[in-house]
């Protein structure tokens, strides 16, 4: 039997260096189910604003390269911290310029929401839910979580010191694993 192969454009919505979220996604990759490879996707900052006007047949580059790399990925795991209550406004942005391309249409998408607070970002991870599932993406049930208190969760290699978070980010990539076709 082959080996099943899966690529999945893993975003961060951080423009931070050492951020949290950062960390987690690529824990999780360390963590993935065999035959899963990540692709980190490290373009956020590089974005123009979303404008309407300039949404042409010929995309800005930075705008290009992420519906690219939308395409060519089988799954897509997002980890987002929460600002003021909700998505931070340069995943937002990037958001905004997939709507009418459509590339998260039916793309198997895993949601994470990590925060240092103890509801874990749970209002982010609320409102990145709802425009996802508005851009048709589908959101895999099971995949998707927050993590409260994930600066004491992860230690400064961005090494996963907590055994729970583990088992539940293993699980998480199962059933996003699950979710993508053969």
């Amino acid at each position: 039997m082959s080996q099943r192969s899966m690529n999945i454009l893993a975003i961060s919505g951080s423009l931070r260096a050492q951020s949290s979220n950062t960390r987690l996604l690529q824990a999780a990759a360390a963590l993935a189910p065999s035959g899963m490879h990540f692709t980190f996707y490290a373009g956020l900052g590089s974005l123009p604003h979303f404008n309407p006007e300039i949404d042409t047949d010929t995309p800005h580059p930075a705008v290009a390269e992420l519906r690219e790399r939308l395409k060519q990925a089988d799954g897509v795991i997002i980890c987002t911290p929460e600002y003021a209550a909700g998505v931070p406004g340069s995943l937002k942005n990037a958001l905004d310029w997939i709507v009418s391309s459509g590339e998260f249409m039916d793309k198997p998408v895993s949601v994470i929401s990590a925060s240092p607070n103890p509801l874990g970002g749970d209002k982010a991870y609320a409102s990145l839910l709802l425009t996802l599932n508005m851009m048709s993406a589908k959101v895999v049930e099971n995949a998707s979580m927050t993590v409260p208190m994930i600066t004491i969760k992860l230690n400064a290699a961005g090494e996963i010191t907590d055994a729970a978070t583990s088992d539940s980010l293993r699980d998480v990539l199962q059933a996003l694993a699950g979710a993508i076709p053969d």
